[in-house]
């Protein structure tokens, strides 16, 4: 499957899901600091879902009606990078199916998937 991954996203989550397969686009390694909506406008180009840890999507998504390809909020603090990245390659592994046009929030102890009326 392919993502767009936010700059903010934990290295060790990218490398992961490559090893894994998936292509992914690393705003880290493409252009740093770009606007939220750019990163957006960016994985709605490659009919990707992003894959961040910034909750500012939601309102992007929500609030303000943007489109969206889907996004996947991730919200594990506290845990190690290696343990996130464990956490989120599984969820993807189990959901790859509902994560296109969907809000996602993977949290320590569940996974929430709201499709998203566009």
């Amino acid at each position: 499957m392919n993502f767009v991954a936010d700059e903010n996203l934990d290295a060790v989550i990218v490398e992961r899901l490559r090893q894994d397969g998936h292509r992914i686009w690393y705003v880290a390694e493409l252009e740093r600091g770009i606007s939220d909506d750019t990163v957006l406008y960016l994985a709605n180009e490659q009919d990707a879902p992003l894959l961040t840890a910034d909750k500012d999507f939601g309102e992007l998504v929500f609030r303000l009606r943007r489109i969206t390809s889907g996004v996947v909020l991730i919200r594990l603090p506290g845990l190690s990078p290696s343990r996130k990245a464990e956490i989120v390659s599984d969820a993807i592994a189990q959901h790859a199916a509902e994560l296109l046009g969907a809000f996602t929030v993977i949290t320590p102890t569940a996974i929430r998937i709201r499709q998203v009326g566009n």
